[in-house]
């Protein structure tokens, strides 16, 4: 299987990157700048190769698929790149502010420009996403649980469309692990959430539009499955980024 996993220099996004090379499978990694990027093929020297692209930048995210459209297609793209600790204030080279950029506006964008769509497409929610904002009052001044909601409704909504009814889209709660982003007090499995990884992006848990867990089903925020929401969300992005869903 060709994959493709954002994110992926380091902890969850690299562990399940490693993972996937072992099983045989040709995964292609992310980074934001070239010093991460080579940090990247260091920590995975099987991968094949390094996309460099600064998700905060909606210019750069689609230049980002101009390449994966060059280089695909892909059996799964796994969208696990995301900013949790920075200022509110910060922003990305357009102005619109970097974690609501990276965490939201990037994959969708990614997933609106990818074509074909690949056969398993992941998108990296967390426990956190319960105390996101359904409301949808301000999406730029979105916190990371309020990114980590858009995420989740983003899956769904995607899992709907004509256009990837031959995709399984499917959302995932790593849960709270030992990584950078999680920190040294995080008491989950990471063995279990790279499991997870693993199975989403190889397809074999079946179905899509769900929501898992260490590899099984996870009720969610139940403003996840609003369709109005959802659709209010998806029409804000399209405005924002000017990238139209594929039809």
């Amino acid at each position: 299987m060709r994959i493709f996993i954002t994110g992926s220099s380091d902890g969850l996004g690299s562990l399940a990157a490693k993972s996937l090379i072992k099983r045989g499978h040709n995964v292609t990694l992310h980074a934001r700048n070239a010093q991460r990027a080579e940090d990247a093929s260091k920590a995975c020297p099987g991968a094949d190769g390094v996309l460099i692209a600064d998700l905060s930048s909606t210019q750069a995210t689609k230049s980002l698929a101009d390449d994966l459209n060059a280089k695909g297609p892909w059996d799964a793209i796994i969208h696990n790149a995301g900013m949790m600790r920075i200022p509110s204030s910060s922003t990305g080279p357009e102005g619109l502010p970097t974690l609501f950029a990276t965490n939201t506006l990037a994959p969708y964008i990614l997933t609106c420009l990818v074509q074909p769509p690949p056969k398993n497409l992941v998108f990296l929610s967390s426990a956190l996403h319960n105390s996101g904002d359904a409301t949808l009052r301000d999406i730029k001044a979105a916190s990371y649980s309020d990114s980590k909601l858009h995420n989740t409704m983003l899956a769904f909504w995607f899992a709907k469309q004509p256009a990837f009814q031959k995709t399984i889209v499917s959302s995932l709660d790593p849960g709270w692990v030992k990584t950078k982003m999680g920190g040294a007090g995080a008491g989950d499995d990471i063995g279990a959430a790279v499991e997870n990884y693993v199975a989403l992006a190889e397809g074999t848990l079946g179905g899509s539009g769900k929501h898992w867990y260490h590899s099984k089903e996870r009720s969610f925020h139940r403003g996840a499955a609003d369709e109005r929401a959802q659709q209010k969300l998806v029409d804000e992005l399209q405005g924002i980024s000017g990238v139209n869903p594929p039809k």
